[in-house]
């Protein structure tokens, strides 16, 4: 039998009021002079001025220069904000995108040449062989779980094509996950990033790659989202809800160790080429990957049933049970406010077929879909974009 190394190494402080450990944290480390990694969404809100309350005795400078899908320039501006500011640690505060560029300029503030040297796929790849500025992470989203993942996503400027840097010295030194710090989020980015969260737990779940221990948490993540989701984006302030997510949220992230699928290279391509928001375009595609799925998956989607509470689904053959999954995922959609297909969408940049050998170009590039439960090829990619459209 092949020998499999686990690893779920991080500390998280989860709960409300987590922000608050910060400061006495970052002090008992050394820690005198950090910088604030956000976007500029969190820079206009009551919440980063009452985070600053929560610093005494720390002098603390913020860069909050992220927007949209992250790309290189605002880690090359974010790098020089923490020489400017001659800082010793990095505080991500944030969604996915926050975070993600708060781990790259961690890495780069040391390291040198260009982030996207370090992506895992460039031909000369650069070593991560240096120490890190000491980083912490603060989710502000329940979606990507960033903040336990040893990844950055960053895509070049022009090209938009997205870059994956993998290393376990990106992962976070410790984790302040507080759901008060959802509370806020209105309901089209909690369904969006809710969808996320749900998605990483079941393409880890149907990955075919051998790890039980994410097996696990991806079931139960999906599970704690199939009764959170609907009750964070109906009633933002239900606490229990928010809390129930984040932690879906942080289980997704844990899990998809195992790796990905076909929905997740779908979701990029549309990031690549519409700018779509991820999280949404993941809400967008899931069921349409799925019902592609349901031929080399149907034992494991009929599991995702029983487990996400499908009515009727543990009395259901296997194939009635995952079809039944399929259906539960296009409702929740509905009810969520997630568009049933991309041609649904309400968009400045509408998806058409027009743009569909483009989308494929970039899908059938990504690495996800090589652990997915079914083999894509371009015809494969062709049709789902299709159905979706």
């Amino acid at each position: 039998m092949t020998i499999v190394r686990f690893s779920f190494p991080t500390t998280i402080h989860f709960g409300p009021g987590a922000r608050k450990l910060v400061a006495d944290h970052l002090k008992a480390q050394g820690v005198t002079r950090p910088l604030i990694v956000t976007d500029r969404g969190i820079a206009l809100l009551p919440l980063l001025k009452a985070f600053f309350a929560d610093l005494p005795g720390l002098d603390v400078a913020v860069y909050s220069e992220i927007w949209g899908n992250p790309v290189r320039s605002q880690v090359n501006n974010g790098v020089a904000a923490f020489k400017t500011h001659r800082a010793d640690a990095v505080i991500g505060l944030g969604g996915g995108a926050a975070l993600d560029v708060a781990k790259a300029i961690a890495l780069m503030a040391n390291h040198p040449g260009d982030i996207l040297e370090y992506a895992w796929d460039h031909p000369q790849v650069r070593a991560i062989d240096r120490a890190m500025p000491y980083f912490v992470a603060l989710p502000t989203t329940a979606g990507t779980g960033s903040e336990v993942g040893r990844s950055s996503v960053v895509s070049d400027d022009t090209t938009h094509i997205k870059k994956i840097v993998f290393s376990p010295q990106l992962l976070a030194k410790c984790v302040f996950a507080d759901p008060e710090l959802t509370l806020d989020l209105p309901p089209a980015i909690t369904a969006a990033t809710g969808m996320d969260a749900l998605t990483h737990n079941v393409e880890s779940y149907l990955s075919p790659e051998y790890h039980p221990l994410c097996d696990g948490i991806a079931l139960e993540g999906v599970r704690i989202a199939a009764r959170a989701l609907p009750l964070a984006v109906s009633d933002g302030k239900n606490l229990q809800a928010r809390s129930d997510m984040l932690m879906s949220s942080m289980m997704g992230a844990i899990a998809f160790q195992k790796d990905l699928g076909a929905v997740h290279s779908c979701a990029h391509a549309l990031s690549t080429i519409a700018d779509l928001h991820h999280g949404l375009a993941n809400g967008i595609m899931i069921d349409h990957v799925m019902r592609f799925n349901l031929p080399s998956a149907t034992a494991k989607m009929a599991e995702l049933a029983r487990v996400a509470g499908v009515r009727g689904a543990i009395g259901m053959s296997e194939a009635a049970a995952a079809n039944a999954f399929i259906d539960w995922l296009a409702r929740m959609k509905a009810d969520l406010g997630i568009p049933a297909t991309l041609g649904a969408m309400k968009s400045a940049r509408p998806v058409t077929t027009a743009d569909i050998p483009a989308l494929v170009d970039v899908a059938i590039n990504d690495t996800c879909h090589q652990t997915n439960p079914r083999k894509c090829t371009r015809e494969d990619f062709e049709r789902i974009f299709a159905a979706a459209i």
